[in-house]
């Protein structure tokens, strides 16, 4: 998790763990902040009445983006330290869909989940406990899959590196996309909103 700033000889790998847990900490405090642990105001964003969640995440990705580039200008993180995972397309539009419907379904994804579990939620226990029901059956049946979870393999490429750009064009791309979508949700959301009233 912190490779990249244990690779920069900042910090000794025996902090590993210990940075590991308060960003743990930090990331399920922020998802509680956020309103993350309740199910209604995620399934809110299926339904057009609150957007926070994608909001949130566009809002990580943009400063992770500026983060990465201005700390990598800086020397205190390695590009070459991060870990892209590989990509394997089919599999990422299979799983994507079945992710997409759970969420709708369930008002959960993983990380979710287990912040409403934090807080006490049943309906976060019900998600949780499915969904490690979900990863066993996968688990024993993985040699029916496996075939399929491994097809469309592209390496580990970067979006940037994908469409020609630099990594700095398209941070400020991205920012210029979320920008015009907080606006254009912000929109929508009013729009619902005036209809439920």
């Amino acid at each position: 998790m912190t490779g990249p700033l244990v690779a920069s000889g900042l910090f000794s790998p025996a902090w590993d763990n210990l940075f590991a847990v308060l960003l743990g900490i930090g990331f399920g405090f922020a998802l509680e902040a956020s309103g993350f642990s309740s199910a209604r105001k995620i399934i809110g964003t299926f339904f057009g009445y609150d957007f926070v969640v994608v909001k949130v995440f566009f809002t990580a990705a943009i400063v992770s983006s500026l983060g990465l580039l201005y700390m990598d200008y800086l020397g205190v993180v390695s590009f070459q330290a991060l870990y892209i995972q590989p990509t394997f397309l089919a599999s990422a539009i299979i799983g994507g869909i079945i992710m997409g419907i759970g969420f709708a379904m369930g008002g959960y994804c993983p990380g979710t989940s287990l912040c409403a579990v934090a807080v006490g939620r049943k309906d976060g226990l019900a998600f949780f406990g499915g969904m490690f029901i979900g990863i066993f059956l996968f688990s024993e049946s993985f040699p029916l899959w496996e075939k399929l979870y491994y097809s469309g393999s592209m390496g580990s490429p970067l979006i940037s590196d994908t469409l020609g750009i630099s990594p700095e064009m398209f941070t400020f791309l991205l920012i210029l996309i979320a920008l015009a979508m907080f606006a254009g949700v912000s929109w929508i959301q009013n729009k619902v909103k005036k209809v439920e009233y």
